[in-house]
């Protein structure tokens, strides 16, 4: 048996920028600070951040006056942001700032009197957080059915907008049948799913051609580890994903010469080479790198943290 390891694969800068976030933080101001939301979808970095001394909450209320608290990845309403001004709160943002392109582009669309419909998933922080830019007159689709269901005030006046962590290929079949039925739809200059997204998508479809069996280390609550699941089963490998290799049922090999392994945004390599360890002592021999897009992307952290600097979104 061998593995084909996907590249890229793990973290991606606004995950790197918000968990550095929260460890630097915590360093300048001390223990406790509080967090809204997960900083990221996973239970190994949310509990290694925890046992630092970050608190995760689901609400305000839930943070002290005079607290320092941060923002999670995926960001939060403008309500929100409004409350944590009004107490008084010191806040750092770990908002991905591709993430807020698309907040600063549903601002705008409001601004010049469209009504905005969002590509995503109902409930996801980030969906939540993208609506909470506005007050009302924007739309959530979440499938090709849903487009045309839509009651919208004026087809002539809409913008669209996508949440970063889609399936590239789910999302263009959306966006095709939005554009055929409202022909004056204004979109993006620049796609909103991420680099990142894009990236470990092409390299799940790149290993999904060479394996019989493709591993996705994530999350069941991280969409663009879902989504990763998604890609290889389209591809017509069968799929599983995981949250460590504790997780991995031997059974699940039996027959396959060859498996692949990738990882959500939000899962740390030290899941990889574990998983890489177990399928080893199961008698997996040869691992093999697969060619993929290099990532030299990098966010500067909010000022005050110490790494002001930084490059800016990559292309």
């Amino acid at each position: 048996m061998n593995i084909i390891l996907a590249q890229p694969r793990g973290f991606c800068a606004g995950v790197d920028r918000a968990i550095e976030i929260v460890e630097r933080t915590i360093e300048v101001f001390g223990a406790p600070i509080y967090v809204r939301h997960e900083i990221v979808h996973n239970e190994h970095v949310v509990g290694a951040l925890r046992a630092k001394g970050a608190v995760f909450v689901d609400s305000l209320d839930e943070v002290p006056d005079g607290a320092t608290v941060i923002f999670s990845a995926h960001g939060v309403p403008r309500s929100v942001v409004d409350e944590a001004r009004r107490r008084g709160l010191r806040v750092f943002d770990a908002t991905c700032p591709l993430v807020s392109k698309v907040h600063v582009e549903v601002a705008r669309m409001h601004r010049e009197g469209r009504e905005v419909i969002m590509i995503g998933h109902a409930g996801h922080p980030e969906v939540e957080g993208t609506m909470g830019q506005v007050d009302g007159g924007i739309y959530l689709v979440e499938h090709l059915a849903d487009v045309g269901e839509l009651v919208v005030k004026d087809e002539s006046r809409l913008g669209l907008v996508t949440q970063t962590t889609l399936s590239v290929d789910d999302c263009r079949e959306i966006i095709s049948a939005l554009r055929e039925r409202f022909p004056a739809i204004a979109e993006p200059k620049k796609q909103d799913i991420c680099y990142a997204t894009q990236n470990r998508q092409d390299a799940v479809k790149a290993i999904a051609q060479e394996c019989d069996l493709v591993l996705v280390i994530g999350s069941p609550s991280s969409s663009n580890s879902n989504r990763l699941r998604e890609v290889a089963e389209k591809a017509g490998r069968n799929s599983k994903m995981i949250g460590s290799a504790q997780e991995l049922d031997p059974q699940w090999l039996v027959g396959y010469r060859t498996i692949g392994v990738s990882a959500g945004a939000s899962a740390p390599e030290r899941l990889v080479q574990e998983l890489i360890a177990r399928l080893q002592k199961l008698g997996a021999r040869d691992v093999k790198v697969l060619d993929g897009a290099r990532e030299t992307v990098t966010f500067p952290l909010p000022k005050g943290l110490g790494r002001e600097a930084g490059a800016q979104p990559g292309d």
